[in-house]
């Protein structure tokens, strides 16, 4: 069991001779979530949350917890949201978490060994993911290589409303050590937040000219069941593994079915 020195909390971790550190997380009613994201980011040297208007006494848990709170009430969409606090963060260097993640030991020893003399502008680190209970260890729950930790003079979130991601000046190095992702949310919940998902990436795609026919709906979900249920060793997973597989099947199914039904009503017009 890991135990802390007679000091404050992880005060240890904030040596001068380290490269400083902004954790940014942006919320939304993030309350029941929240402590235990920053409780395991609080070897930072600064803890920054942007909300967006909560009305669950998000932003004064943060501030009990130590965080610096802006609020950002205008939604900007995934991708600018994270930059716009990435931008506010007093440090170069950030990482950047969500409201459902925490930090897991190895990680955080880790990531202060890398930030004593960074070799890389950018790391990434592997997600694990709780779904139904389970914590998947393969299929596409898991090693789910998420880049978070960055200098921003180098690296920079981009504009997409979802499914976001950062974009490097040059290749991300890897950091051992879990980023816990536990959403803690009921089926129900994911499947109308995929919904809503897969409607805007539809959005995304018709805005870019992207077309999408009968090869594509059939053929999307049926190789990626193959290459994350077979490939990825996702039957080892169990029942959860098979359901959140199957669920990104048929997100892909979905996506493509808006887009074409969003073509057909263009045509129409």
């Amino acid at each position: 069991m890991h135990t802390e020195s007679p000091e404050t909390p992880h005060d240890a971790d904030r040596s001068p001779s380290r490269t400083p550190l902004s954790v940014v997380i942006i919320t939304r009613n993030a309350a029941t979530q929240l402590a235990v994201c920053l409780e395991s980011a609080s070897f930072a040297d600064e803890m920054l949350v942007v909300d967006s208007g909560s009305s669950d006494g998000t932003a004064e848990l943060a501030e009990k917890h130590g965080a610096r709170v802006l609020q950002k009430v205008e939604w900007l969409g995934f991708g600018p949201q994270k930059q716009f606090a990435v931008e506010a963060a007093r440090h170069d260097w950030v990482l950047c978490l969500d409201a459902d993640e925490r930090v897991s030991e190895r990680l955080r020893s880790n990531i202060l060994s890398a930030l004593s003399a960074p070799s890389a502008q950018a790391y990434a680190m592997a997600r694990c993911n709780r779904f139904m209970g389970s914590w998947l260890k393969h299929g596409e729950g898991y090693p789910d290589w998420s880049l978070r930790l960055f200098d921003r003079r180098h690296a920079r979130w981009s504009h997409d409303p979802v499914h976001e991601k950062v974009l490097t000046d040059a290749p991300a190095a890897r950091i051992e050590g879990d980023l816990l992702h536990d959403s803690a949310e009921t089926l129900a919940g994911y499947l109308d937040k995929q919904n809503r998902y897969t409607s805007m990436q539809a959005e995304v795609l018709f805005h870019a000219g992207k077309r999408a026919g009968v090869a594509q709906l059939l053929l999307s979900p049926a190789l990626r069941f193959v290459k994350f249920y077979f490939l990825r060793l996702g039957f080892l997973d169990g029942g959860a593994g098979l359901v959140h597989i199957v669920i990104g099947c048929c997100n892909s199914f979905h996506k493509y079915a808006k887009l074409m039904a969003l073509q057909q009503n263009k045509d129409r017009l």
